[in-house]
């Protein structure tokens, strides 16, 4: 199974990639988009989608973890946050990809098993996990690896359960 996880963002939006094979999460890519300061935002959004559109085509994954939105005190943030949002989960839709939300809490709790870990700590766990030489900068690359990861413990729940089940 692959998976994209996704930090949504205006100025940068993280990424990350990695396959599940039985219990070993893999990295594949990460990295970041990242558009311009001072730029019209209809032009941001339209780079955001466009590099959206070449990272799922070029990976080809097969599901996509996002960040869920939360209010933020600074509502114009928070909107154009939500607006390269959109254009993310429109090219999800465009390639056919389900796509699947996790709180900040959730990836914690996923990642570090502790709710109230802070940065640094979720960090250097991701890191451990997929076995990674540094922790991914900036901290969006390392958030998108986090809901990836996230996801993927979600994935076998979700197996577990079903297996339960039947």
């Amino acid at each position: 199974m692959r998976i994209i996880g996704i930090d949504p963002g205006i100025a940068i939006v993280g990424f990350g990639i990695l396959d599940k094979k039985g219990s070993q999460l893999l990295p594949v890519q990460y990295g970041s988009i990242q558009t311009e300061a001072g730029l019209p935002v209809p032009l941001r959004l339209k780079q955001i989608f466009e590099a959206m559109q070449q990272l799922l085509a070029a990976y080809r994954p097969q599901e996509m973890a996002v960040e869920k939105l939360f209010f933020n005190k600074n509502v114009t943030t928070a909107f154009t946050v939500g607006q390269a949002r959109g254009v993310i989960l429109l090219a999800a839709e465009m390639a056919g990809l389900p796509v699947y939300e996790y709180t900040p809490l959730q990836v914690k709790q996923a990642v570090t098993g502790y709710g109230s870990a802070d940065k640094k700590q979720i960090q250097e766990m991701i890191r451990i996990l997929l076995k990674l030489p540094g922790v991914p900068k900036p901290d969006d690359v390392a958030d998108a690896l986090g809901l990836a990861i996230t996801h993927a413990q979600f994935r076998t729940y979700l197996s577990l359960s079903e297996g339960v089940q039947r």
